[in-house]
């Protein structure tokens, strides 16, 4: 599970800490917090992502949770992918059709959560679908989620949520890590001897300067040899991958308030998938390669003044190349080339408080193209797919007095394809009465999410008339939107317990989805379409806890129940289970070693309305042990899917986890001299 806040060993400052933004635009020095005698502190992160502004986790009024880098570190996560698993409520589905793994939030889907790296936008890897397998962590601080529609702070695709992966901050002096681990997939390997090395990882990176400037450099690279559940056969099960990714941050700070950077990265993926086709009555040997390129290009500059106001700019080019081979035995039957390339630009201006409100401004502007060949011809209706948008958007945070706080938000975007929309959103938190030790905030939001039909949906011609059946992008469909209301509260006892409490409702209107029941025959090829075919609403409760239990031991637990339904029809959505809870312990053993221990658990969900089917449910647990050796060095161990539970491959319905019981060593050294 995502980990707390960093304990520390004197008392806090501030019972004003939830009005931190505010206090800080007042220049205000902060109050002293009365001390807990003999309780630990908790120092809560502070986080950017629910208001675009700085606020403490506890005080904002939109909730976050937040996977901090010490939760990386501790379950020793190598992807995006590995950090978000233990989120209570998020699910993670393998992509379609490729090696990878897509999100989904509050029984929203993975089109309609947007991903975002330090506040701009990440390609999707499929033109639509972000793979969250393809962002390695050496460069992260921390990953922020806002779960329920943020479209009034971000625009389109938020409708069902954000994740904002924070990179690190580069501080004056010097800073160098060093990450290498290898594990084993057992008696999965595809050598066939279960001791062999089945996946290799090692990340570094340097960074520091002085005052003024700073740099950083990072690398970090990941090979796995796949798994095969008959290491003897041709298919396997999990595919052979490398991945690779580079990155450089150059920092100005002219003078007190200012801030210049840019930041450059590259990423390289070749994948290859190899799997059996039944041609009566024969199977026939098939693979699939995939090398990906990534580059990607940002940069911005921010200003702070004496008098409290604060500009900020920021810019993005980014491009992301897929060239993809399928294979028949030996002999080469499709060539495809995938690219798209995304240009952001975006102004916020923070105006001074005044009268206990903080009021923000700001402009957007997203551009868009996507091409796809197939054998050299084009899978679009067009040879290029563009689209671009132009957004408005303001804020008020009004911090009433110490116990209410209002937020309201309005985006108005004017799209290129769909032409103008508001989205508002309204958000209020109540910070309830010390009673007995206990301290505790209500949080109520209600919020328009809005998402327009992404280029494949619109453009794209999925021909698979070789297996009789094609999909064809509709330049008609219409955006969807949402309503999200959220309500709940985090309640706190002498900074041993906290309890978390969320209720939510999202109701969809105009769902885009494959139209399975209106298609049409041609020359004995059923050719199918995307449609605004549904009205859809997903509603459920989140719950969590975690106890300080001893200095050294700390429990947590989550559980989510999540209902999604289609409301023109009656029927659950499929592949939303209805279950789902999070485990985990925390124990510091001796000063030097700590265990740490992740459960996860999902119930069956619904696979096909058509026929009933479900997959089954499952449950599974990770162990990580660390050890520091002191000098900045420690060694560290652990075992993933403990028990290893996997899914039947025989079984299409079964989407259990993919990968077994997973072994890995390895060891991390930190050089620290900043200041």
């Amino acid at each position: 599970m995502p980990s707390p806040s960093p304990v520390v060993s004197r008392p806090l400052a501030g019972t004003c800490l939830r009005r931190t933004a505010f206090a800080a635009a007042l220049g205000g020095a902060l109050s002293p917090w009365a001390a807990l005698a003999a309780e630990p502190v908790q120092l809560a992160p502070v986080v950017v992502t629910a208001t675009r502004s700085e606020k403490t986790v506890e005080d904002t009024p939109i909730r976050t949770e937040v996977v901090s880098r010490e939760e990386i570190e501790r379950t020793n996560a190598r992807t995006l992918r590995d950090a978000l698993e233990n989120v209570p409520g998020l699910q993670l589905r393998e992509v379609h059709g490729k090696s990878g793994y897509e999100i989904s939030l509050q029984g929203l889907t993975s089109d309609q959560v947007l991903v975002l790296i330090d506040g701009l936008p990440v390609a999707a890897s499929t033109g639509s679908t972000v793979d969250v397998g393809q962002y390695l962590l050496s460069e992260v601080e921390r990953v922020e989620v806002v779960k329920g529609a943020s479209s009034a702070q971000y625009g389109s695709a938020a409708m069902g949520g954000v994740v904002n992966i924070i990179t690190r901050r580069i501080r004056p002096g010097l800073a160098a890590a060093a990450t290498v681990d290898i594990g084993s997939y057992g008696d999965q390997n595809v050598s066939g001897r279960a001791f062999d090395i089945g996946s290799k990882h090692a990340q570094a990176s340097v960074e520091g300067g002085n005052e003024q400037l700073r740099a950083r450099l990072s690398a970090d690279a990941l090979q796995s040899d796949g798994f095969s559940t008959d290491p003897d056969s041709w298919p396997r099960q999990g595919d052979a991958v490398e991945r690779q990714q580079y990155g450089g941050r150059l920092t100005w700070l002219p003078r007190r308030g200012s801030e210049f950077w840019i930041d450059a990265s590259a990423y390289r993926e070749d994948d290859e998938q190899r799997y059996l086709y039944f041609a009566p009555p024969n199977y026939i040997p098939q693979r699939k390669t995939e090398s990906i390129e990534r580059n990607r290009y940002a940069g911005g500059g921010q200003w702070r003044f004496d008098n409290g106001l604060r500009t900020e700019v920021k810019l993005l080019d980014e491009r992301y190349d897929s060239n993809s081979q399928e294979f028949s035995n030996s002999f080469r039957t499709a060539s495809r080339l995938s690219g798209q390339h995304i240009n952001h630009a975006g102004l916020q201006v923070d105006l001074p408080a005044w009268y206990g409100q903080l009021w923000q401004f700001g402009a957007d502007y997203h551009r868009e193209t996507l091409t796809q060949t197939i054998n050299g011809r084009s899978e679009l209706d067009d040879t290029d797919a563009v689209r671009s948008s132009r957004e408005l958007f303001a804020q008020n945070d009004y911090i009433i007095n110490d116990t209410w706080e209002l937020l309201l938000g309005l985006r108005w975007q004017d799209d290129s394809d769909f032409g103008t929309h508001l989205a508002p959103k309204l958000g209020l938190s109540m910070n309830l009465p010390a009673m007995g030790g206990w301290q505790g905030k209500l949080r109520a939001s209600a919020g328009e999410g809005y998402r327009v039909p992404n280029l494949k949906e619109r453009h794209y011609v999925f021909d698979h008339s070789s297996l009789g059946y094609m999909v064809m992008g509709n330049p008609e469909l219409k955006p969807e939107s949402s309503t999200s209301l959220q309500f709940g509260g985090s309640f706190r006892f002498r900074e041993r317990l906290t309890v978390d409490l969320n209720l939510f409702q999202n109701r969809l209107k105009d769902l885009i989805q494959t139209d399975l029941d209106n298609y049409t025959v041609v020359n004995g090829i059923a050719v199918y379409s995307y449609r605004n075919v549904a009205r859809a609403r997903t509603r459920g409760v989140e719950a969590g806890a975690r106890w300080q239990a001893l200095d050294s031991l700390a429990l947590n637990a989550a559980y989510t129940w999540t209902q999604a339904q289609d409301l023109d029809n009656g029927q659950d959505l499929t592949r939303r289970p209805r279950n789902m809870a999070r485990l985990g312990l925390d124990w510091e053993a001796t000063a030097s070693t700590a265990l740490t221990v992740r459960a996860r658990y999902q119930s069956d969900e619904l696979v096909s309305t058509a026929t009933g089917a479900r997959s089954p449910a499952w449950t599974t647990m990770d162990l990580a042990l660390s050890h520091a050796l002191g000098q900045g060095l420690s060694i560290f161990g652990g075992v993933n899917n403990l028990f290893d539970r996997q899914r039947d491959f025989t079984d299409g319905n079964d989407f259990s986890p993919l990968v077994g019981r997973y072994v890995y060593i390895g060891a991390r050294y930190a050089l620290d001299r900043t200041r």
